[in-house]
């Protein structure tokens, strides 16, 4: 051969050497953690009855299914709180929680949660 040939063939013999190996496995990494804020915990991931335990009857209860929002209202802050099932059939949990001053502002949501508890707490 000449080194013409070999040449040419050399980028083919470099991308096969590139190719998947034999016998190779991939090992599943789980994802990590999903973290969440101190005091939402309180919240997040909750249901129907365990809110009513920590915070009493909603001042507002709107449902478009498959989503539920309940509402909680204090002199201090509101809190919206949405609920979705996690599944057909399942129970709807506290997906996601949003909070501000009566006046619209945004407040922290963890400190607008233990201002609702202590409300009840107070009743």
């Amino acid at each position: 051969m000449t080194l013409h040939r070999i040449a040419a063939f050399a980028p083919i013999a470099l991308l096969a050497a590139c190719g998947p190996a034999q016998n190779t496995r991939i090992s599943h990494i789980p994802p990590p953690p999903v973290r969440v804020e101190a005091g939402l915990d309180r919240v997040l991931g909750k249901d129907l009855r365990a809110l009513i335990s920590l915070f009493g009857t909603p001042n507002q209860d709107i449902r478009e299914e498959p989503a539920r929002k309940l509402q909680y209202a204090s002199g201090v802050c509101v809190l919206d709180a949405y609920l979705y099932p996690p599944g057909p059939g399942r129970e709807p949990l506290v997906t996601h929680v949003d909070a501000r001053l009566p006046s619209g502002e945004d407040i922290d949501r963890a400190s607008c949660i233990a201002a609702l508890v202590r409300r009840k707490e107070a009743r």
